[in-house]
Parts: C-alpha cells; structure tokens; sequence
C-alpha cells in the first residue's frame, strides 16, 4: 500500500476524531451543566439522525437507479424514519422502524405484483 493512502487515511481519521471531540470538551469548559439546552447540544443532537439519512441515501440512489420497483420502500422507510425520531428523539427506534416498514413494504410489492 502507498504511503500516500495511509497518510490519507491517518488524517482523515483523526480530523474526524477532532471533529466530534473537540465540541465535546470545549463545549462542556464553558458552561458546564447547561449544555443540554444549548446550540451546541442541537447540533451535536442531530448528528445521528443526519448521518442515517445521508447514508440512506447514498446506499439507496444506486438501488433506486438499477431497480425502480425500491423507489417506494425507500421513501416509506426515509419518511418513517423522520417521523419517529422527530416524536421519539431516539436515532435507534427510528432507525429500526425505517428498516421494517422498507422490508415490509418491500415484500408487500413483491407479493402483489
């Protein structure tokens, strides 16, 4: 492997790490105890949700593209999974949902068609 892509990767990797470390510890020095209500924790909060989606869609676009039939499952799961974690601010309940309503709406076409 070239030393190029290792180096790549080693500063990829720890700007990353950075990236979600620092607002932690900064973060928290400022005002401790009243981090949960400030624009910090908002950001911070909607990390998750924003990861899954992008990663929805970029692991989706290629399917959707090859087989048009996956367009609806694929919607039904994004809305679905918006849905539940604007209700429940839980990332794992929503991203747990949105998978069953894909597979189940998914084996539904299937069945009918």
């Amino acid at each position: 492997m070239s030393t190029n892509v290792i180096l790549v990767c080693l500063l990829v990797g720890a700007v990353n790490y950075l990236f979600r470390y620092l607002p932690l510890r900064l973060g928290a020095r400022q005002k401790s105890g009243t981090l949960k209500s400030g624009p910090l924790s908002r950001v911070l909060d909607s990390i998750g949700i924003a990861s899954i989606c992008a990663l929805l869609v970029v692991s989706s676009t290629p399917e959707i593209l090859r087989d048009p039939q996956k367009l609806l499952p694929s919607l039904a799961g994004f809305v679905l999974l918006a849905l539940i974690f604007w209700r429940t601010k839980s990332i794992i309940i929503a991203t747990l949902t949105g998978a069953v309503v894909y597979g189940l709406v998914f084996k539904v076409m299937l069945l009918a068609g």
